[in-house]
């Protein structure tokens, strides 16, 4: 119930933006034409005076339309309103010139009417255009015009019902359009909180989950051992303890991670601003270039983050650097190569096996990282030479028939 609620509210502001979008371009092309054609007809006008005012009528009616539409678009929701007010113009401009200016100004009133109410319209339109074959006819009768010019006169209520039926159809297919592109965002959105809340749950259950288990199992044979064997239980005491500690420093650094990007900005920028951060806190200098790698995946944004963070936390813990370079570069082909470099004193690579038998995580955490979006992640270090961390990933192309 709640869902389908929802979906009708939301329908509901979609044709609201898109009547009040085609309204105002409905209202400023009926002005112009107006004009238009009243500046074109001065020179066969026999009032200057009439055709001045109805110059004024329009240009001011276009003028105030627009604005109030600009200051309280709300008010397009009482449509009656909306079309007394806009049947006055057009019969305040009956009453100064009932000429081209006329036709053509309700042929706009139809159009109007058209965006408002869609095909239920049909009644607004079907009286302009039975007011405008009764003012045709009294023209046609007061000047005796020959039958070419009858023909033409006679046509002008017609344009006023195609223009009602355009109003229709156009306000039917930006409706339509617009709801196609909030639902397409919407379901983006969707997309994007299913992979968070996936990625959240796989750091949860690689850090935070696995160790509060061996705490849980630690926790529950001290009952047993505080009767049996106290020193025992005086180590398990201290495993829960340093347990804890850790899964709370676990967390801590999970939360960190997650804080690291913001995705409304460039990576670009979060990766200066962390490098900005991170060379305020350790005193070492960070030179940046930073030329591509922007509009990334939020995936690969958090993944390419928490590489920066281990590899720069590593130069302060391990490094012994007096400078870090880092930059973003566009890489051969498509994609791009995130680089981290410092001077320090470096370190012989090793497999890693040995790294984990060693209980060393931090450089196959990254090399996982940079494999779960596709990349790869490379290591150059020797001692006394520094280490150079650059990660790989490239950009798939779009194939045609992609959307």
């Amino acid at each position: 119930m709640q869902a389908t609620t929802t979906a009708a509210e939301s329908h509901g502001i979609d044709r609201a933006v898109a009547t009040v979008a085609l309204s105002r371009a409905v209202l400023l092309m009926r002005g112009a034409a107006t004009a238009a054609t009243t500046l074109a007809t001065v020179r066969l006008a026999d009032d200057l005076v009439a055709t001045a005012r109805t110059l004024g009528i329009v240009v001011v009616a276009t003028v105030l339309a627009v604005a109030v539409l600009s200051r309280w678009p709300g008010v397009f929701r009482h449509r009656v309103l909306v079309v007394v007010a806009d049947t006055a113009v057009v019969a305040a401009l009956l009453v100064t010139d009932c000429g081209v200016a006329y036709f053509s100004y309700a042929a706009g009133a139809c159009a109007l009417a058209g965006v408002l109410y869609g095909m239920s319209g049909v009644s607004i339109w079907a009286a302009h255009a039975a007011l405008g074959y009764t003012v045709a006819v009294v023209i046609l009768r007061r000047l005796a015009a020959p039958v070419e010019i009858a023909a033409f006169v006679m046509a002008f209520p017609v344009v006023s019902v195609l223009a009602g039926l355009g109003g229709a159809v156009a306000i039917g297919a930006l409706t339509r359009y617009v709801d196609l592109m909030v639902t397409t965002a919407a379901r983006a959105q969707r997309t994007a909180a299913a992979s968070e809340r996936a990625r959240l749950a796989r750091e949860l259950h690689d850090s935070v989950t696995s160790t509060l288990r061996g705490v849980s199992f630690a926790a529950l044979a001290l009952p047993s051992s505080l009767r049996r064997s106290p020193d025992l239980a005086e180590q398990l005491a201290q495993t829960v303890s340093r347990g804890a500690a850790a899964a709370a420093d676990q967390a801590r650094h999970l939360i960190e991670g997650l804080r690291l990007d913001d995705p409304t900005r460039t990576l670009a920028d979060a990766v200066e601003d962390y490098c900005r951060r991170w060379s305020a806190r350790t005193g070492i200098p960070v030179r940046l270039r930073l030329t591509g790698a922007a509009d990334q995946p939020i995936a690969v944004r958090y993944e390419l983050m928490r590489i920066l963070r281990e590899a720069l936390e590593n130069v302060d813990r391990h490094a012994g650097a007096t400078a870090v370079s880092v930059s973003l570069s566009p890489a051969q082909g498509s994609g791009f190569v995130m680089v981290i470099q410092d001077d320090g004193r470096g370190f012989a690579p090793e497999p890693a096996t040995t790294l984990l038998a060693a209980g060393h995580y931090g450089l196959v955490g990254m090399r996982e990282r940079a494999q779960a979006v596709g990349g790869v992640l490379d290591v150059e270090s020797a001692p006394g030479r520094g280490t150079m961390i650059s990660v790989r990933l490239s950009v798939p192309r779009p194939r045609l028939g992609d959307s």
